[in-house]
């Protein structure tokens, strides 16, 4: 059915569900999962009156986000592999998560997206918007979203 799943995650709740679901879904199609983290690039703009961070700081910065995501990627992983899944974790730094997401779908020639939404609605759905919409928008491939 699937060879290779890839799932977003963000080390939130929520996507620990879409986590487990997605090893469940390749233990049981014998797929290889690959456990995506996007992580941010810091911004290099600065609003009036703030105070702009060094380069240095803006190195650790991100250095700390990627290695944050590492650990979460690597969570999925030793997860995965309890239940006799190969995951290959894998970072990506963008500010638009749902490229990042379908790039990486692409890149490693995913047969299926597995994510959560996060289920906003209202105002703050329609002000911060949805990656989970997006993908789903935009993505070639099928998306299981789990909710």
């Amino acid at each position: 059915m699937y060879s290779r799943i890839l799932v977003a995650t963000d080390g939130s709740k929520l996507s620990k569900k879409a986590v487990d679901s997605a090893i469940n879904l390749a233990a049981l199609c014998g797929a290889e999962l690959i456990a995506l983290k996007v992580v941010p690039r810091y911004p290099q703009s600065y609003f009036e009156g703030s105070i702009p961070l060094s380069t240095e700081d803006v190195s650790r910065v991100e250095q700390q986000w990627a290695a944050d995501g590492q650990e979460i990627v690597d969570a999925v992983k030793k997860a995965g592999e309890a239940k006799g899944v190969k995951v290959k974790p894998v970072l990506a730094k963008s500010d638009v998560v749902s490229d990042a997401l379908i790039a990486a779908a692409k890149k490693h020639k995913a047969d299926i997206i597995v994510m959560a939404s996060h289920g906003r609605k209202g105002v703050k759905r329609l002000l911060l918007g949805s990656e989970t919409q997006q993908v789903l928008t935009h993505s070639e491939i099928p998306v299981l979203v789990l909710r």
